[in-house]
């Protein structure tokens, strides 16, 4: 089988076990775009992308792009590539750099198309109670994430998976499909199909995202703070400050294991703290708040949190 010349578009660190498994590969990665180092942390510190990072280690060439423009797509071109592959770049790829590799470029998508389009698919998924998560790898073409689909797989929500836990999940299963998709154009034998179906959309997610309605039902308020952590991050606000909801789960048992039966009194958005337990009331039932970090201090255990309030009783917002 023919070895390919890739350059590889990838910034976070779910985009790394796709550049780690090709640059293992039989293939030769010629060169790795990704974002410029940003500020990072209390003190601004510029740093590398996880990407970058891992192409330091793997001594691998780095273009560093905000934006693929005409400089990016110079730089592109003199590697010489035969195929791009992306994964979680963070910019658009447009002509003519679309077709300056000679099999163009092919991207991994966390979900199987033409479901959840966009820059949030795992977290948009988890939020409307998807059974299931998926990954496609398909070719890039100028509209939106709407290319033919060279493989797609899918698989189960975990019980009480968070959208980073599946990111990471899918992150390292799925690197090993790109490196199928990419064998199989070497070798002459990848084939292509059309997206079928009616697509949904997946929108970046907004800090006002991550606010937690305790009017809806249980499973629905446990959807939405499984999709936004770690990012944006849920939260509420409790006596005009903001807390964050860093770890919840439903209310369906005491916090040694055993059964904990829920307040029948608990109205939704009313906190109480019971059998060891802080429990947040939602349309039918509650959740019980396991770790929360008020605005402008660390994260903490949520009893050690209600303890600090010395109240009986709050509402949350």
């Amino acid at each position: 089988m023919p070895h390919l010349r890739i350059v590889f578009a990838g910034t976070p660190a779910v985009a790394v076990p796709t550049l780690e498994r090709l640059a293992a590969s039989g293939h030769e990665v010629v060169g790795v775009v990704t974002r410029p180092p940003a500020p990072l942390g209390r003190k601004r510190v510029l740093t590398p992308s996880p990407v970058a990072q891992a192409a330091e280690r793997l001594g691998l060439p780095v273009i560093d792009a905000a934006r693929l423009d005409a400089d990016a797509t110079e730089r592109i071109a003199a590697l010489r590539p035969d195929l791009g592959v992306v994964v979680a770049y963070g910019g658009l790829v447009r002509e003519p750099l679309l077709s300056t590799p000679a099999h163009g470029w092919i991207n991994l998508h966390f979900s199987a198309l033409p479901a959840w389009r966009g820059a949030a698919p795992v977290q948009r998924a988890l939020i409307a109670g998807d059974a299931e998560l998926g990954a496609s790898v398909f070719r890039l073409v100028p509209e939106l994430d709407a290319g033919d689909v060279y493989a797609a797989r899918t698989r189960r929500v975990h019980p009480g998976e968070t959208a980073g836990a599946a990111l990471e999940s899918l992150a390292e299963s799925e690197a090993e499909l790109v490196l199928e998709v990419v064998d199989a154009i070497a070798g002459g034998t990848a084939v292509a199909t059309p997206q079928a179906g009616e697509p949904t959309f997946a929108p970046k997610l907004s800090i006002e995202d991550g606010r937690l309605d305790w009017t809806r039902p249980t499973a629905e308020v446990d959807a939405r703070l499984r999709g936004v952590t770690p990012e944006p991050g849920a939260h509420t606000e409790i006596g005009g400050i903001r807390v964050k909801v860093l770890e919840a789960v439903p209310a369906t048992e005491g916090a040694d294991g055993s059964s904990g039966a829920i307040p029948t009194s608990l109205e939704p958005g009313e906190l109480r703290f019971e059998r060891k337990r802080v429990l947040a009331g939602t349309a039918d039932g509650a959740l019980e708040l396991r770790r929360v970090q008020p605005a402008g201090r660390n994260p903490m255990t949520a009893a050690d949190w209600w303890r600090g309030l010395g109240v009986e009783r709050v509402e949350a917002r």
